[in-house]
């Protein structure tokens, strides 16, 4: 949802920033190769306890994460390649910070709550699928309730207010939840719709080659003729 909105605005933000880190020799992989270690950091930061650490380490893992981008499209290698390896980064970022917190679950509070944050982690692994997935296979997947800059505030607000993480994170699970059923609904649609049916090209090749023996046919009737 955030995405969505104030994307564009963020990135012609960011701009100028991207530019002059491209200039300092600043590359966009070791950025984001620096978001993972940073969301590793808070993650083991969580899972011991220091969440105060965690959350400092968390606002740290958005920034290399925000100017990646900048800095490839500074320095022009903006592609598939460089989405390819963002994307796969976010992910497991966001296995670190959950693992983080299970972990920290599991030492505070007993019986089954540490499945919560495992259970989060799946849902937003399947919305990620199905965006991958129907962008694959040419439709729109974007947007819902709970895309991954929401979780990682929601995540932030839980480890800022302690006592609020446990509620937090099921209002995380039931929107991504949600989000996975808008995504799924969304692209149903789009497949659902009529598509315009494309002739065969299997009988362009025979058709061309009627038309040269045709042809061949005619020029050798002519020279007859003219004999």
């Amino acid at each position: 949802m955030l995405d969505g909105r104030w994307k564009a605005s963020i990135e012609r933000g960011l701009k100028p920033v991207g530019i002059k880190l491209r200039r300092a020799g600043v590359n966009a992989d070791v950025l984001t190769g620096a978001g993972v270690v940073m969301a590793a950091a808070s993650g083991i930061a969580i899972a011991t306890g220091h969440l105060s650490l965690g959350l400092l380490l968390l606002v740290l893992t958005g920034l290399p994460d925000a100017l990646d981008g900048a800095v490839a499209k500074a320095a022009g290698t903006a592609g598939p390649r460089g989405a390819f390896f963002d994307s796969v980064a976010d992910r497991i970022s966001d296995t670190f910070l959950l693992l983080g917190v299970a972990w920290h679950l599991a030492s505070t509070d007993p019986g089954l709550m540490p499945l919560l944050p495992m259970a989060v982690l799946g849902a937003s692994l399947i919305i990620s699928y199905e965006r991958a997935k129907a962008e694959a296979l040419g439709f729109n997947a974007k947007g819902g309730v709970m895309e991954r800059a929401e979780r990682i505030i929601l995540l932030g607000l839980g480890l800022l207010f302690q006592a609020l993480l446990v509620p937090i994170l099921w209002v995380m699970l039931v929107l991504t939840a949600v989000t996975a059923v808008q995504r799924f609904v969304k692209v149903w649609r789009q497949a659902s719709m009529e598509r315009p049916v494309v002739a065969s090209t299997r009988r362009a090749p025979r058709r061309r080659a009627a038309r040269a023996t045709s042809t061949a046919w005619r020029q050798n009737l002519q020279s007859r003729r003219r004999r």
